[in-house]
């Protein structure tokens, strides 16, 4: 099935603006009918999911502008783009140690409160 950017702004939650700076991005390079007008794919709108997805981890747009390139170029890519997802899994799994030390001095701060409150209504 084919959309029009309208159509496709809908399916994927991004606004035009959005994908017209995708497309000037070069992160995704839709169909032209001929006419000029852009034409969407469902293949785009799994790609568009995946550079959500890459964006919500804190990718940063350079990174996956590069991987999209990767992508483009075909299959004699997949091991770079393996190598790059690996790279940034590393970095997340490192953030989320992070944060869950983060949490951890938290909680022990909030049950320190907690200590001196219940003391406190003694």
């Amino acid at each position: 099935m084919n959309y029009s950017i309208g159509e496709f702004s809908e399916i994927t939650g991004l606004s035009i603006y959005t994908l017209r700076y995708y497309e000037n991005e070069k992160l995704i390079i839709p169909a032209r009918k001929d006419n000029g007008q852009r034409c969407y794919t469902e293949s785009d709108a799994t790609w568009i999911q995946f550079i959500k997805r890459l964006k919500d981890t804190g990718m940063p747009i350079k990174a996956i502008q590069k991987y999209a390139k990767l992508r483009a170029e075909g299959n004699s890519t997949i091991s770079k783009r393996m190598e790059m997802l690996i790279e940034h899994r590393i970095t997340l799994n490192n953030q989320i140690a992070n944060l869950q030390e983060h949490l951890e001095n938290l909680d022990c701060k909030i049950d320190y409160y907690q200590t001196e409150i219940t003391k406190c209504e003694r």
